[in-house]
């Protein structure tokens, strides 16, 4: 009997070799061997081939059979702004930071982040404006940079996202223990495994699931949920606040420095993982009624007020308890009940907890949406690009992106995980501003190859000479000759992109102001904090990018290849 075409199947009912591997490539092992042996022209075609903004935000679309729902205002994404972002690393990272690498000055850390973070914020609402596609950065970098650029940046959106979930649900466990007044690790199994993989946490697993569901049954009603539970948190953060100043004492904050100006970067590279979530707002572009209005207004307004809340609750903690005392699991609940306020810790713990919880949610949420994006270009395969017709959520990229997340919250320990999470957030981040410079400053047909030559010249200045100032800075204790060849250098090299160079594109709803001056320091900013990182997180980056290089050359950049020529094709013959 022959089988029905899948737009008419069960959802629950696509389980066929064709819905997991419906490419050429990889229709016999005679396709395959065929394919590797074409791998070096088939990577060249990737590597100068571009998308374009309109199959982004619609032909693209049609690999997920349904369409996402459009339920979601400003309103909306202002709290998933907020829910997305506050729990994790001001509950969990500060008490850590502050006892280990900043002291006091884990404030100013909160602050050098906070900028490069509002940086990155702008260039995402410009390119969510005009891409409003579930794929965020993924779809953005596939128009501006290619293929390949965008499956490097797809790992690395699916490492932030398995990651930063899986640290965010060991961060519950320690508050869940708290408010349950046993020691943090109480609740964990202790194993005989390698540290930082010896602790398992099964409460960790189970909260990632719950938070999974309730995200895979309807975005409109984890709305709503995320809206009380933010709610909540707000309270607590106003209590945490005013009760931290109320209760400190400003001699904990002497000495502010005590481990140098190099700690308050080091830390600043660590709790950048504390503004980590507003991307996963731009992936809800296409379930938002009205994206040019809207999401500028959800990403800047909550992502401004979120700068300003971590500012005041770092140095609340730091006036209530000195930083040599700090609790590294449970800061805020730990130094409530040194202060005399035992009660103030359950609240702060059932609170933290409640941040955490909108944390997780809008995690399960956005990583979903961009599994989904990434599954219609094929560099997975397209089962989980779709799109479940009655609650119109990717149900099966959802799970995806939860198994992960579980596993690995399951083993690793936070530091294991936050500082793997920094470095690839920034990594992101920095390509998304090199990408909106690209996308200002050229395009294809129209800007003269001498203006290209320029360009990528001025990007290779300002790209080096910010590589060289972060490796200055580490290597250098006190010196400032490298810094008087290398800043200078960045300033020219933006400055030279600005005069030498006509912008090609203007926003005609929303754009970043001070092009180029905004994204080259975003660039700057994002390389200097990843060069705060310690080796060992460059180390677990480099491995984790090479295992992605090689799915891409035995699997991604085929599926690629094929699902690209076989639209072309098409197009040719309607024409």
């Amino acid at each position: 009997m022959e089988e029905p075409p899948s737009s008419q199947r069960s959802y629950w009912r696509r389980w066929s070799k064709q819905d997991f591997l419906p490419e050429q490539s990889f229709q016999s092992w005679a396709d395959y061997k065929t394919a590797l042996s074409q791998t070096w022209l088939r990577f060249k075609d990737r590597l100068v081939s571009r998308s374009d903004d309109a199959t982004e935000t619609g032909e693209i679309r049609k690999q997920s059979e349904n369409d996402m729902k459009r339920c979601l205002n400003w309103w909306d994404l202002i709290w998933f702004g907020f829910g997305a972002v506050i729990g994790a690393g001001i509950f969990v990272l500060t008490g850590q930071e502050a006892h280990d690498d900043a002291g006091p000055a884990i404030v100013l850390s909160y602050v050098a982040s906070g900028v490069s973070a509002m940086l990155s914020v702008f260039c995402y609402t410009e390119f969510a404006v005009e891409i409003p596609a579930a794929g965020g950065s993924f779809a953005y970098l596939r128009v501006e940079f290619g293929d390949f650029a965008a499956f490097i940046t797809a790992g690395n959106i699916l490492l932030e996202s398995v990651v930063g979930s899986a640290a965010v649900a060991r961060g519950w466990t320690s508050y869940f223990t708290t408010l349950l007044n046993r020691p943090s690790n109480s609740l964990r199994i202790t194993t005989n495994l390698k540290q930082g993989y010896n602790s398992l946490d099964p409460i960790a697993v189970g909260i990632l699931v719950i938070s999974a569901t309730i995200a895979m049954i309807s975005t409109r009603k984890t709305s709503y949920f995320n809206w009380i539970a933010s709610a909540v948190n707000s309270f607590v953060i106003l209590f945490v606040i005013v009760l931290g100043f109320l209760h400190g004492n400003t001699s904990n904050l002497s000495p502010f420095l005590p481990y140098g100006v190099k700690g308050v970067f080091r830390a600043a590279s660590i709790v950048y993982f504390a503004y980590t979530g507003f991307d996963s707002v731009a992936t809800m572009a296409e379930e938002t009624k009205n994206p040019s209005r809207d999401i500028p207004i959800g990403l800047l307004g909550s992502m401004s007020l979120i700068t300003v809340i971590y500012c005041l609750m770092a140095l609340s903690l730091s006036m209530m308890q000195k930083y040599t005392e700090i609790d590294e699991n449970a800061a805020f609940s730990v130094a409530f009940g040194r202060v005399g306020l035992k009660w103030a810790k359950y609240v702060v713990a059932f609170g933290a907890l409640k941040g955490m919880t909108t944390v997780l949610l809008v995690a399960a949420l956005g990583p979903g949406r961009y599994i989904a994006h990434i599954a219609r270009a094929h560099m997975i395969p397209p089962w989980f690009a779709l799109v479940h017709p009655k609650t119109g959520t990717p149900i099966n990229a959802t799970i995806l992106v939860t198994i992960l997340a579980a596993s690995l919250a399951f083993f690793s320990s936070l530091d294991a995980l936050s500082n793997l999470l920094s470095i690839s957030t920034l990594f992101i981040f920095m390509m998304i501003a090199m990408a909106l410079l690209v996308r200002r400053y050229y395009v294809r047909g129209v800007t003269p190859t001498q203006n290209l030559i320029k360009l990528v010249i001025f990007l290779f200045l300002i790209v080096t000479s910010s590589m060289a100032t972060s490796a200055y800075w580490g290597l250098s204790s006190n010196g400032w000759v490298g810094y008087a060849i290398t800043v200078p250098l960045w300033f020219l090299a933006t400055l030279g992109l600005s005069l030498c160079l006509t912008q090609q594109r203007i926003p005609t709803v929303w754009g970043v102001s001070f092009v180029p001056w905004l994204p080259s320091l975003s660039i700057a900013a994002d390389i200097f904090l990843m060069g705060s990182l310690p080796r060992d997180a460059f180390i677990r980056f480099g491995i984790c990018t090479a295992v992605m290089l090689i799915y891409y050359v035995f699997f991604g950049l085929h599926a690629t290849y094929d699902m690209a020529h076989h639209s072309v094709h098409k197009n040719n013959e309607r024409a």
